[in-house]
């Protein structure tokens, strides 16, 4: 499916109405949603690990996150975006030719180093998403994780700033993980692009994260935790 109508899906969204990208880690996830209507699907690479039998958090070999993405991407009609954590130490260019090759048509990339834990300096991220969008061009939406609320941080203003750098080099979108509710708002009108949010248990509902700011509403592996325990449930029963 073409980077168009990816792209196209997050602007002129009325504020109750954001786009809700589920999250699938299989083939026969993304069949579920699809056929349950969704325009596009946005990959989680927590639930993929799990599903593959890794830790989240970089653990998953490269060739094989890059092959249960492309089994998704064969097996549905709608545009897939992938989670491909910091990019696995790959090469801006190498890593753009195999997302495309994988058959996604955008990424996330997180400012956190998988090896330290901590922020990279943001205009070294900076650089490292400007040299993706050099390699891709107009070919990937890119999604820039900014990740200053998960590592402690509590201020929007400390977001904003790298979010703008982030948009500055050519960043598509951005995705300040574990941003209140409450902050959306500010970093939409603060950064000037399209902003994620994730919605977990206790949030207020898809819709009402629209309305407060968010443009793009995903689910990180909370959709795959939701579906283990319901097949914990079915387990449990059967040894009644």
């Amino acid at each position: 499916m073409s980077v168009d109508t990816f792209r196209a899906l997050h602007h002129g969204r009325a504020p109750g109405d954001p786009l809700i990208l589920p999250g699938p880690w299989d083939v026969a996830s993304a069949t579920v949603f699809v056929d349950a209507g969704f325009p596009a699907m946005a990959t989680p690479s927590m639930a993929i690990a799990a599903m593959l039998g890794y830790s989240d958090g970089e653990g998953t070999p490269p060739a094989e996150m890059f092959a249960a993405i492309a089994r998704i991407t064969r097996a549905v009609d709608v545009p897939v975006s992938a989670d491909v954590e910091a990019g696995y130490g790959l090469p801006p260019a190498e890593l753009v030719e195999r997302v495309l090759e994988a058959g996604a048509v955008g990424v996330n990339l997180e400012d956190t180093d998988p090896k330290t834990r901590r922020l990279v300096e943001p205009h070294r991220q900076a650089d490292y998403l400007a040299a993706v969008r050099a390699a891709a061009g107009d070919d990937l939406f890119v999604n820039a994780r900014v990740d200053t609320y998960l590592r402690g941080g509590t201020s929007p203003d400390v977001a904003i700033e790298r979010g703008k750098q982030y948009a500055a080099v050519g960043a598509d979108g951005v995705y300040p993980i574990g941003a209140p509710p409450d902050h959306l708002r500010v970093l939409a009108d603060g950064i000037g692009l399209p902003v994620n949010t994730a919605a977990r248990p206790g949030d207020p509902s898809p819709r009402e994260l629209g309305r407060l700011g968010a443009t793009r509403i995903t689910f990180g592996g909370g959709l795959q935790l939701q579906a283990m325990a319901a097949l914990r449930t079915i387990a449990e029963q059967l040894t009644a």
